[in-house]
């Protein structure tokens, strides 16, 4: 087994619940046509991508989202539908990532925008762990960082930024193609379909 320094974890999905049929269905009830093909339409212009890398601004990507819903729906309507993906933050998978982080340095990889971070910290907020800097030594999003998953440079960027060897780095993720990147970058991965997946870290570090 190879010798792992370093956690690095992604975080919807993974950490928290996300349920992208939500914001479709949300979406829908404001009146968007074909709300499934949003991603697919913005990811043409790449309006998505510049929004997780902090290109545009919040009211930049809303005043883009707007002119798709019904008449005279509200900023605050438009928000809510575009929040309603993330979920909770189930308490055992945080009790295990603090137990862990006891022993080994855990960090955060997530591709994220600030509306959605805001709604995830404030889910947060229903459990015992108020911030997410109370369970990471540090965590890197895209709109801040400017670089996304799944680029093999986004990798290596942050595993230098962690002073750690990319191939002591173990990084678990829920998309195949984040885990081909990481893989390309020469980090150890854990490929997440469920929640065992997480839990399985204790079959690949040891507690002191």
């Amino acid at each position: 087994m190879k010798k792992i320094d370093a956690l690095l974890f992604d975080l919807g999905g993974v950490l928290i619940d996300v349920d992208y049929h939500k914001t479709i269905d949300a979406f829908a009830q404001l009146g968007v046509q074909n709300p499934s093909d949003l991603y697919n339409q913005f990811g043409q212009n790449q309006l998505f991508d510049q929004y997780e890398k902090g290109e545009v601004s919040s009211k930049f990507f809303l005043e883009q989202l707007k002119p798709l819903t019904k008449n005279n729906t509200s900023e605050p309507d438009i928000v809510t539908a575009w929040n309603a993906m993330i979920g909770d933050f189930p308490t055992e998978k945080l009790d295990f990532i603090a137990e862990l982080s006891q022993h080994h340095p855990c960090f955060l990889l997530s591709n994220t925008n600030e509306i959605h971070l805001k709604k995830a910290i404030e889910n947060l907020q229903k459990t015992a762990f108020k911030n997410l800097d109370d369970l990471f030594i540090k965590c890197y999003y895209s709109h801040i960082i400017g670089k996304r998953k799944p680029e093999v440079e986004t990798f290596k960027w942050v595993v230098d930024q962690m002073g750690m060897e990319a191939n002591k780095v173990l990084f678990i993720d829920d998309s195949p193609q984040h885990i081909e990147g990481a893989k390309k970058a020469g980090l150890q991965v854990i490929y997440y379909k469920e929640a065992s997946d997480l839990f399985s870290i204790r079959d690949r570090v040891n507690f002191l």
